[in-house]
């Protein structure tokens, strides 16, 4: 079979992407009752053609909830005519909703529908549904909101007036994705809804067995849709979130993307990041159930980047971070951190207990502040920190990173498979004279830095430029006798450590006794993982 030019997938909602459930009753009666019903239904559904209560229900005519009136009416009717007896305690409506706003997601169909999207394949939702005014709107509208992230188009009948099998919404759906009929894959659990689409030259597949249909998506896709090995989840465009702004005082301002509702995660990347290396992440905790705030840290990107060094220490970023949560009328986050932004939120747990419901830290570990251990002596003591000590000279590490920006994050962003293939050290950096010395001029890109990617973090970077970025490692005395005035030495608030077997800096035995200093500490390992590890895994 011939491989389907790279066109579009069209998805059926109600028993595709979402799987029917099973119904179960308790007693004999009941189970005529629903027999009867699903009887009903079929008549119910074709009653009137296309100006029956259903019809007009999925055109967006009549709410759900005037459907559903109509719905009970009319089955109390057909069964008293037919003389059949039905349960007091069985309800039309309710079992209506049991059969068709209740279900299971397909999770295997997603995760081949954002695979084909991987691809270069459009695709899109096409659902014949409803205004739902109904107690469950709120569980419907969480559904498609989650499932709208995954798909270049959602079209529900009930918001253009035109529902399946009406040849004009094929149409519509491929005006919508600007693709051909012959380019076009549509998946239906209902044959009517296939014919006029076939008839128009969309390749179809009628939906009765999951894994048939996977295979016969995969054979005219030829893409592997089975067994997937990148199981990467979905990354968000810049484009397609949310972006906002809050101004912390005269001249300094923070900028986020937002994703989700719910209780409240705020991500803090590190050096040199962005928001945007939280990608894999924000969708994924979104559809979750949280609101996702994914910063752009004080110096980077969309956020001021001012030019006093003292605007850098974790005492200001710290009060920084609270006027944030205070203008947004957040009382409490979990906060979750990488690199620089993981001390950052273990600082805001030790000295912001208050306004931190737990706190996770990627790399990073907690290591408390005590007078006689000056961490200025441990970092000369370590050649992997050599690189802090290279940068403490103004001007010096910017001129160097900021010459050439491809090279500089294709050498540096590289996940621990790729590591061998260019050569890189964080130690002997002040003897070399360069962060970058030794590292070729022109290094490949990878598997976590792909040419996109590094548009976007270039593009942040233009805007920003090293010296912000480069101040935060300017105050290592500073910020180690700020740490020596918080009022415990412990973290009291629900934590996690995640460490990363492969991370050459932030090695997992630096994290060794954290339990001694964070009593309700929880920990994560990931062998097979470097320094990145929001974007390695």
């Amino acid at each position: 079979m011939a491989a389907l030019k790279r066109g579009a997938v069209v998805f059926d909602l109600g028993g595709v992407l979402m799987l029917r459930p099973r119904l179960s009753v308790a007693t004999q009666s009941e189970e005529q009752a629903l027999g009867r019903f699903r009887i009903f239904l079929k008549d119910f559904f074709t009653k009137g053609g296309p100006d029956g209560p259903f019809a007009r229900s999925e055109k967006g005519q009549i709410t759900l909830s005037k459907f559903l009136s109509e719905l009970e009416n009319e089955f109390k009717a057909n069964a008293s005519a037919a003389g059949v007896s039905v349960p007091s305690e069985f309800s039309a409506e309710k079992t209506f909703c049991e059969m068709y706003l209740n279900g299971e997601l397909n999770k295997p169909l997603l995760d081949a529908a954002i695979t084909l999207r991987k691809h270069g394949f459009k695709t899109c939702i096409l659902t014949n549904i409803w205004v739902n005014d109904t107690p469950t709107r709120e569980n419907e509208a969480k559904m498609l909101n989650r499932l709208r992230s995954h798909f270049d188009f959602l079209v529900e009948s009930c918001r253009i007036g035109m529902r399946k099998p009406e040849q004009k919404i094929y149409q519509h759906v491929l005006d919508l994705l600007k693709v051909k009929a012959h380019e076009t894959i549509f998946l239906d659990d209902l044959g009517s809804n296939l014919k006029p689409a076939k008839e128009m030259g969309m390749k179809t597949i009628l939906f009765r067995d999951p894994d048939a249909a996977l295979k016969e998506l995969q054979d005219l896709t030829k893409v592997q849709l089975i067994d997937i090995e990148d199981n990467r989840p979905t990354f968000c465009n810049p484009d397609e979130l949310s972006h906002g702004y809050i101004q912390i005082k005269p001249g300094v301002q923070i900028h986020y993307v937002e994703k989700g509702n719910g209780p409240v995660l705020c991500l803090c990347h590190g050096f040199p990041e962005s928001w945007y290396s939280w990608r894999y992440q924000i969708p994924a905790l979104a559809d979750a159930g949280y609101r996702v705030l994914a910063l752009d840290m004080k110096g980077y990107g969309d956020s001021t980047a001012p030019l006093d060094v003292e605007e850098y220490t974790q005492e200001e970023i710290c009060k920084d971070l609270v006027v944030f949560l205070n203008k947004l009328g957040i009382s409490q986050v979990t906060f979750i951190g990488h690199d620089w932004g993981g001390c950052v939120v273990w600082n805001m747990a030790l000295f912001y207990p208050d306004r931190v419901r737990a706190v996770a830290a990627l790399n990073t570990p907690f290591v408390p502040c005590l007078p006689e251990v000056n961490p200025l002596n441990k970092i000369k003591a370590n050649p992997a920190f050599n690189y802090q000590l290279y940068f403490q000279e103004p001007g010096v590490a910017e001129a160097e990173l900021e010459k050439n920006l491809a090279r500089t994050f294709k050498v540096l962003i590289r996940g621990s498979s790729d590591q061998r293939s260019v050569s890189f050290d964080t130690a002997n950096v002040c003897t070399r004279g360069g962060l970058l010395v030794g590292a070729p001029e022109d290094p490949p890109l990878n598997r976590i830095m792909e040419e996109d990617d590094l548009q976007y973090y270039i593009q942040q970077f233009k805007k920003s430029g090293f010296r912000g970025p480069l101040n935060w490692y300017r105050h290592i005395e500073r910020n180690w006798k700020w740490g020596c005035t918080a009022p415990s030495k412990k973290i009291m608030v629900p934590s996690l450590m995640v460490t990363a077997g492969k991370d050459k800096v932030l090695v997992p035995k630096m994290t060794t006794g954290m339990e001694n200093w964070v009593p309700h500490l929880t920990r994560g390992h990931i062998e097979e993982c470097g320094h990145w590890t929001q974007v390695e895994r």
